[in-house]
């Protein structure tokens, strides 16, 4: 588990009921800071959509990060939490001509995602720099859907049509200065995420006036026992390495940037449920909690891995059983033929790694009101 306690989690459940997501500010904290240690020369957005809870994000803004959106409603996040508009950036696909002249008025960054939108910035006088979303190819990811870089992903503007985009923008008198790109989620290869950051730089040689570079986001965290951890500390050796070549080559002062969301949320949240039924199949002995994929839909989505502890009892006999939600789905199953200490009526469950795209995620299907979110902050714990 977390740095969070078993002892600490079952305080929790009981002073707040479950299902209840439970997150460690600690946790939190710790890879914010890892982030700062090793890419010192970076600014750093939180991509939000991980996990939109304000005393997150206000947590995370302490640590000295901006923050990356993709909504309108997400800048508004950003602008409650506290954060500058310097400090916020935004990136989004399919927005309308309302939606991206709010993002040029409040976000310090607007990366273009399409042709259309270099039109629709144009048009609208929105502002002289321009900074665009490139898809060069390179795209990674745990899952098909959220692979957002190569031939099947509907971001960012291609390789091939960047002679279309300086015709734009010479056509309205803009000057290209940012180039930004994301190749996905969740990937814990040191060699594809520096790959796609020397494509960037070597995409970037051929913008004179280039004065920002975002590298996305994407950094991975294990969630299955045979995954290993983003060696961080060498990601960051390749980044200070290749930007400084860079910096030779280009001979001009350019800032970077990186949009970190799951790496800063994840370990630190915890789905807290309780069992309330037990049944055997032919095929499956079921334990059922009070809880589903309305509120967590990774492994109905994606087919995700989340480690599940039995909280209530750490010893006991082991069965392979299958954690079953309460939604009126059969693909509602957060584990399958799971080995673990056999629960009891009324134990509780930890579901871990589910402070990303857990309560971001969130919906009131089958009329089921969403959990409470509690944070853990050392000796304090309040509901947020």
């Amino acid at each position: 588990m977390n740095g969070a306690s078993r002892t600490h989690y079952l305080r929790v459940a009981r002073a707040f009921g479950t299902p209840a997501y439970a997150y460690d500010a600690a946790t939190i904290r710790a890879r914010c800071r890892a982030l700062k240690r090793n890419f010192p020369d970076a600014t750093m957005h939180y991509a939000c959509k991980a996990n939109e809870n304000l005393s997150i994000v206000r947590l995370i803004k302490r640590e000295g990060f901006g923050l990356e959106t993709v909504s309108a409603g997400e800048i508004a996040l950003a602008r409650k939490a506290g954060i500058p508009k310097e400090k916020i950036s935004f990136t989004c696909a399919s927005i309308g001509n309302k939606e991206l002249a709010q993002a040029a008025r409040r976000c310090g960054h607007v990366h273009l995602d399409s042709l259309h939108q270099i039109e629709l910035w144009g048009r609208a006088k929105l502002g002289k720099d321009i900074s665009l979303r490139l898809n060069q190819g390179i795209g990674a990811g745990h899952h098909a859907h959220v692979i957002t870089g190569g031939p099947d992903s509907k971001f960012g503007i291609s390789l091939a049509d960047i002679p279309a985009a300086r015709k734009l923008a010479k056509k309205y008198g803009l000057r290209l200065t940012g180039l930004a790109q994301h190749i996905g989620s969740n990937v814990l290869s040191v060699d594809i995420l520096a790959q796609a950051m020397q494509k960037l730089l070597d995409t970037a040689l051929d913008f004179r006036d280039i004065e920002h570079l975002d590298f996305g986001g994407g950094f991975g965290i294990p969630y299955r026992p045979t995954e290993k951890e983003l060696d961080l500390a060498r990601l960051g050796r390749e980044f200070t390495s290749r930007t400084r070549a860079f910096a030779r080559t280009h001979g001009k002062l350019v800032r970077f940037a990186f949009e970190p969301g799951r790496f800063l949320v994840a370990e630190a949240g915890t789905l807290l449920v309780s069992v309330t039924d037990i049944k055997r199949t032919s095929k499956h002995l079921f334990v059922g909690v009070n809880s589903g994929f309305n509120h967590l839909i990774r492994p109905a989505m994606y087919g995700s891995y989340h480690p599940i502890e039995n909280l209530t009892r750490a010893r006991g006999p082991r069965r392979d059983i299958t954690v079953a939600g309460n939604v009126c789905e059969s693909g509602d199953l957060f584990a399958i033929h799971r080995n673990m200490v056999m629960p009891e009526l009324g134990d509780v469950l930890a579901i871990q790694n589910a402070g990303a795209y857990g309560m971001s995620m969130a919906s009131a299907y089958n009329q089921r009101p969403l959990p409470k979110e509690i944070l853990v902050d050392r000796a304090r714990v309040r509901e947020i």
